[in-house]
């Protein structure tokens, strides 16, 4: 007779005293200098991701051409990555990482792929709006979920597909309302060459994802703080010497100083748009890669789906990017998109514990 009774509701003021309750206990589990570092490394990753998207357009909306100069500054600032990893050595009571072949190899492939993404969301910015670009860019998603589930067997739920889906759609709104957010001075065959190269980008962005995860698991066996930094060093110095290379083949180290004579605001401009470029992009991975650690991937998806709104009202504040019905649409669509990847990732993690 009790089995066929209903199970009481649970009322919406339960839920949040349960939530309540559950956050103060995981609180109480670790100390205060962990929260700090999770709250500031948040912060790092809402702030310096979205300036560094803005910046990279102001370079190319006051005057800027290069791409080889946005995608070298984007890597250019890897030593304040060093500087912030040599110290964990003595605060871990730890030695750096022997470097064999394999993971030689490894670091040098991942550099050069990073080398080649950056070159493509470059491209990307140079041709569309700031908060399009990094509408675009949420499809990466959509790869690193792709490629972690044929190269590092990662688990795809209904909810993920569910986001896949979702995004795509997303993007698809993009591409049919080209002509609301095309600049005036740029065609309309570079503005699909843009969106071309930033879904490219963003597929590359899913690829090395996946592959740094593999590293990971294949080569090094752990992930630590220290571990995670030191692969974002290695892959960032060799990102460099490629970028680099590239800069140096195109002659575009010779036209930095008639680019920056010519820069709307003068040579001061010029210089501190790249410098600030290059700080605000390191401390964003930075800021991603202390989440990861501290905390789990979902809270680094949640981060990183409260980033792409940011970017694009900062883009359309600072910048006055047109922001039409249906890019506030797409806007909400993806927003959406990464919701259900997020449920479907915390799922999958409360099914395998």
């Amino acid at each position: 007779m009790e089995e066929g009774l209903p199970e009481p509701s649970v009322s919406l003021c339960d839920r949040i005293s349960s939530l309540k309750s559950r956050a103060w206990e995981a609180y109480k589990t670790k100390p205060i200098s962990h929260w700090i570092l999770l709250v500031l490394s948040s912060a790092a990753m809402l702030i310096a991701f979205p300036a560094s998207s803005i910046l990279s357009r102001v370079y190319y909306a006051n005057g800027g051409t290069s791409k080889w100069i946005i995608s070298w500054v984007a890597v250019a600032g890897w030593p304040l990555t060093a500087l912030i990893l040599l110290p964990t050595y003595f605060f871990f009571k730890t030695f750096p990482t022997p470097l064999d072949l394999k993971l030689t190899v490894a670091y040098i492939v991942l550099g050069f792929l990073s080398a080649a993404d950056n070159l493509m969301y470059a491209y990307a910015y140079a041709y569309l709006p700031a908060s399009t670009a990094s509408l675009l860019a949420a499809s990466s998603l959509v790869f690193s979920t792709l490629f972690g589930y044929v190269l590092a067997k990662n688990k795809l739920n209904a909810a993920m597909i569910n986001a896949i889906v979702i995004i795509i759609a997303a993007m698809t709104i993009i591409a049919l309302d080209s002509d609301s957010d095309r600049y005036d001075n740029i065609t309309d065959k570079q503005y699909i060459m843009g969106y071309v190269w930033d879904i490219l980008g963003s597929a590359l962005h899913g690829l090395i994802f996946a592959l740094s995860e593999l590293v990971f698991v294949k080569l090094l066996g752990r992930r630590s703080f220290h571990v995670v930094l030191e692969q974002q060093v290695m892959v960032s110095l060799f990102a460099f010497v490629f970028t680099t290379i590239g800069i140096i083949v195109n002659n575009d180290f010779r036209g930095m100083k008639s680019e920056a004579k010519t820069f709307q605001g003068g040579t001061t401009a010029y210089c501190l748009v790249l410098i600030w470029s290059a700080i605000t992009f390191q401390l964003g991975v930075l800021g991603a890669t202390a989440v990861l650690y501290l905390a789990s991937t979902v809270l680094a998806g949640v981060l990183n789906a409260i980033r792409v709104p940011l970017t694009s009202i900062a883009a359309v504040i600072l910048l006055h990017d047109p922001m039409s019905g249906f890019k506030i649409l797409s806007l909400i669509i993806t927003f959406w998109g990464f919701g259900s990847y997020i449920y479907g990732n915390s799922s999958g993690t409360k099914g395998s514990s």
